[in-house]
């Protein structure tokens, strides 16, 4: 893509591939993707918040695409990912970023956000649940528990990676689509996700994510600090708006933009009014 550049940076012990655009010298945003994406996920963001002079960041989270895959699920947990972004942010010269989570990406912004609130200036959410309220919310709600039970089915040792490889990646193709609104995923689009989930690794890396859920560390104070837009596609067949409402009310200082006609691909979807969203709010 015009004005998008990669490279290769080694953060908290590891490889982490990265996208950037803009100026050299503005301010930080970094977006963190979720399953089963990689920076390309933001393709229809980057250039809009580099237009407006933001210094954008898109990392292939570890596990994924061309970042390393280390072993073993706590090679997973939270901490690490926020230790992640952390050694990120710092590889740039900078104490502190611009954030913006979607999905997996959105869950460990929640983490550092609570975790590391210095590190933060600003949050931005795509229909991602705060890990401090899932629990909770899904013993209250049994319609969201059988929403998330694909999430067992991903503790499995090996089964789910020979289930998502099968058939060119079919399964995978076939959530992507079926979950999103027509024309959101593209022939090309899927392509490149395909070349994605091909990496050696990288299907494991990216359940790791789901199979260290189980580990994930206490965090005794799950408030939210920072400034924080929640941008939610109500048409999500994954997530249901309480979680959100749940993860509102952590936050000091967090306001809504609901999208009745989105999924849970609303930065895709409705690009033009996320965007402006983002800037809006990140400037």
């Amino acid at each position: 893509m015009p004005g998008i550049t990669t490279a290769h940076r080694t953060v908290n012990g590891i490889a982490l591939h990265v996208a950037e655009a803009g100026p050299a010298d503005g301010p930080l945003v970094v977006l963190l993707h979720g399953f089963p994406e990689f920076w390309w996920g933001w393709r229809r963001q980057i250039e809009a918040l580099a237009a407006q002079g933001f210094r954008v960041v898109a990392p292939d989270q570890r596990g994924y695409n061309l970042s390393d895959k280390p072993q073993g699920v706590r090679a997973y947990e939270l901490d690490t990912l926020v230790a992640d972004l952390e050694a990120l942010v710092r590889s740039y010269g900078r104490e502190s970023c611009r954030l913006v989570g979607h999905d997996w990406g959105g869950l460990v912004a929640w983490w550092a956000a609570s975790r590391r609130p210095g590190l933060i200036d600003r949050l931005v959410i795509l229909n991602a649940p705060h890990p401090a309220v899932v629990g909770a919310y899904m013993r209250r709600h049994p319609s969201q528990m059988a929403k998330s039970s694909y999430i067992g089915f991903f503790q499995i040792p090996w089964l789910p990676e020979r289930m998502l490889a099968r058939d060119g990646f079919s399964a995978l193709r076939r959530s992507l689509r079926g979950s999103s609104r027509r024309g959101t995923f593209s022939d090309e689009d899927l392509r490149a996700y395909d070349a994605a989930w091909a990496q050696p690794g990288a299907l494991t890396g990216m359940l790791n994510w789901y199979r260290a859920l189980r580990h994930r560390p206490s965090l005794p104070d799950p408030r939210v600090d920072p400034p924080t837009l929640v941008i939610w596609g109500e048409g999500d067949r994954f997530l249901e708006r309480g979680l959100a409402e749940a993860s509102l009310a952590l936050c000091r200082d967090g306001r809504p933009l609901w999208m009745p006609q989105a999924t849970h691909w609303v930065h895709l979807e409705e690009a033009d009014a996320v965007n402006e969203a983002l800037v809006g709010f990140l400037k």
